[in-house]
């Protein structure tokens, strides 16, 4: 292999050492660092909007004490490897005595369409002066839309909102093109109980007190005779004429 192919490569190396600002000695101490999601997050899975919360379980096997300093990250491309968005620096300022592990929490947020992003996450520590990084997590992860809940007062609220515009949207459709199928009821008429006493006239018999005034004066003014005093005007009219033609005739 051709030493040109080398220099390149260690020039690359540095590039990239310097632009992270990690020390690149050789006597760097080792720091092992194993990351997990928690109980309630089996599948790893990154919520928008959310809290996510990763667990970094730091062990020292140096023979030094360090410090550690922060924890940060950024989301990438998952095949490009192209940077999307940072995510939020924790600072810890929490010192791990050679030989001990100390496990520390990690919270980001995101805020990316759904599908697959590349997380990477890092640990920034030191060493008197010395300032290393050491990368946590590094692997593609799902982003994933909040499960939808009953009890969230916003969709709650925005359901309703929706249905009583549906709902008022019908009754007035409802109204408008749909008549009527109930014939309406009429109320009784009252009639009011006569007062005073009643009394009746002729073989019929009715109440004065129902009839108007002016039909009573009509019926008052115009006396009619019973039937039995027509009966005997009547015959005596025809004896009287019977009479009168006996009377003629004795004449002549």
């Amino acid at each position: 292999m051709r030493p040109s192919i080398y220099i390149a490569r260690s020039l690359s190396l540095a590039t990239v050492l310097m632009a992270l600002g990690v020390s690149a000695s050789l006597d760097d101490p080792e720091i092992v660092i194993e990351t997990t999601f928690p109980e309630s997050n089996p599948f790893g899975h990154v919520v928008n909007g959310e809290r996510n919360q990763i667990l970094l379980l730091v062990e020292n096997k140096s023979d030094k004490n360090v410090t550690l300093q922060s924890v940060a990250g950024s989301f990438h491309h998952s095949e490009t490897g192209t940077l999307i968005k940072n995510t939020s620096s924790l600072a810890y300022d929490i010192p791990l005595l050679e030989g001990s592990k100390l496990q520390i929490p990690y919270s980001f947020y995101s805020e990316f369409k759904p599908g697959d992003l590349r997380l990477n996450i890092w640990l920034e520590h030191t060493v008197d002066d010395d300032k290393y990084r050491v990368t946590a997590y590094d692997s593609v992860v799902t982003i994933v839309e909040p499960e939808p809940s009953w009890l969230d007062l916003k969709l709650f609220s925005t359901y309703l909102i929706v249905f009583a515009a549906f709902a008022g949207v019908t009754y007035t459709a409802y109204n408008a093109y749909v008549p009527s199928q109930k014939p309406k009821r009429k109320r009784p008429t009252q009639v009011s109980a006569p007062i005073g006493p009643v009394t009746a006239s002729g073989s019929s018999g009715y109440q004065e007190e129902w009839i108007p005034e002016h039909h009573l004066k009509k019926t008052k003014g115009k006396k009619t005779k019973p039937d039995s005093v027509a009966v005997s005007e009547e015959s005596s009219s025809e004896a009287n004429g019977t009479e009168g033609k006996r009377t003629r005739k004795g004449k002549k």
